[in-house]
């Protein structure tokens, strides 16, 4: 997510010296305008860009330009394109109701389980209504996950979508719904009888809320489509889907530009925790490499519970951490998303998001021998792993199908992350691990 993007502003940027000549900066805008069109972005954007870009700096620095005028100037023109109302806006009367339109394709029926998902994490109480009648299992697919985040489902045996809306604004209003959301169906907007359709359930829904699902992948074709839904039905904002795919990034800009509809959430991968709010401030931090620890903080303590965090940093610093406390961790990490998705949010480990992509912690042979191990626990084993000797890694061993040889292993691995915790819990964290790293780093030199 915005990688090439990202690495290509920091490389041009770090080319210009602190104070540089007119020349330069003609050179670095020809540069700039190379990086934007080979990213997907508009080239009447791209334009704009440029012009805006110049001006600042010409602005900020009288004798020339610098490094730091160049970057200021961008950011500035960055967060200038994605100025807007952002995020989730709730009616002043509840429910909120909100429309998921857009192409076949392009996520809508996964895009509206994401965001439910993160309202309900957020206390709201969240209905999801099935209207998309035209794909085959759209239904049951919508069912299902909202059954796996554990959200309210409304649908009705019937092909008739109008009737569906009417029925599931009704029900909501009498069972005191925070928000509804309303998954329609694929569409072009040169399809008069379904654009037609569409607008009847807005005006039956009477929405608040339009969300044009943009797939991130589909280019310029994308764009013009969700031009053509806003003028035909009045869209409030575009979510981004797909985006964790898309390596240019440059789509964000076209769209923000082009149709003049703020992007409101993007998708940052394939789980349903991977949304991210879209705020401007944060966007431009990614774009320019300084990450997102502002969003990874807001999903963290969306997730994890106050009173567990103080327990569990009071057993980390006395090295009580137990399998219990690890097992209950992973599953926190698990609602959060994406391992590559979260590491994009950490400023300078951006690049570290591919080597990440495919680590799965439902998947991972590690963690599904740790998860088989600890079931072959007993409860005062799972707590005090310190007790775990030659014969009872024997009678795990046999009770999960492993090799005491894996048991070792997996005990070890523990062991470090139980060290390791318990140093970042230190007022020196960071120090004393990069200590342990250059340590071991050593050791393997000799």
């Amino acid at each position: 997510m915005f990688d090439t993007l990202t690495n290509s502003f920091k490389g041009l940027v770090n080319k210009i010296r602190f104070q540089d000549d007119d020349k330069a900066l003609e050179r670095s805008l020809d540069e700039l305008k190379k990086i934007l069109l080979r990213n997907d972005v508009y080239h009447k954007v791209s334009k704009d860009i440029i012009l805006q870009v110049e001006s600042e700096c010409k602005k900020s620095a009288k004798s020339g330009i610098g490094r730091d005028a160049f970057k200021k100037a961008l950011e500035t023109s960055l967060l200038n394109i994605f100025s807007g109302n952002y995020g989730f806006t709730f009616a002043s009367k509840p429910p909120t109701i909100v429309l998921m339109v857009g192409l076949q394709g392009s996520g809508k029926t996964t895009s509206s389980a994401k965001l439910a998902n993160y309202l309900k994490l957020r206390g709201k109480k969240v209905l999801l209504v099935a209207c998309d009648l035209q794909r085959l299992a759209a239904v049951d697919q919508l069912r299902q996950l909202s059954s796996e985040i554990e959200v309210d489902f409304f649908s009705r045996d019937t092909k008739d979508s109008l009737n569906v809306a009417k029925e599931a604004i009704a029900f909501s209003k009498d069972s005191t719904y925070d928000v509804v959301i309303i998954d329609t169906a694929g569409r072009l907007a040169i399809n008069n009888e379904l654009m037609n359709e569409l607008k009847e359930i807005k005006s039956i829904t009477k929405a608040d809320e339009i969300f044009y699902v943009l797939d991130s992948l589909s280019g310029q074709d994308a764009v013009r489509s969700a031009d053509s839904f806003n003028k035909e039905i009045g869209l409030s904002g575009v979510i981004l889907s797909k985006f964790d795919s898309d390596t240019k990034g440059g789509i964000a800009l076209s769209v923000a530009k082009q149709i003049g509809v703020p992007i409101r959430f993007i998708g940052s991968g394939e789980k349903i925790p991977d949304l991210d709010i879209f705020l401007p401030d944060r966007i431009v931090g990614r774009l320019m490499g300084a990450g997102d620890v502002a969003g990874f903080i807001e999903k963290t303590t969306a997730i994890v519970d106050e009173k567990e965090v103080k327990s569990l940093t009071k057993k980390i610093k006395k090295g009580n951490f137990t399998f219990v406390d690890f097992l209950s961790q992973l599953e926190n990490i698990k609602k959060m998303g994406s391992m590559k998705s979260l590491i994009s949010m950490m400023p300078g480990l951006g690049a570290m998001g591919d080597a990440l992509k495919n680590v799965d912690i439902d998947n991972s042979v590690e963690i599904k021998n740790i998860k088989a191990m600890v079931s072959s626990m007993t409860p005062k084993e799972r707590e005090n792993p310190s007790i775990l000797n030659g014969s009872r890694k024997k009678r795990i061993a046999a009770g999960c199908g492993l090799e005491v040889s894996d048991i070792n292993r997996s005990l070890k691995q523990f062991e470090t992350a139980s060290k390791m915790a318990k140093q970042m819990s230190s007022p020196n964290g960071v120090k004393n691990i990069m200590n342990m790293i250059n340590g071991a780093s050593l050791n393997k030199m000799r």
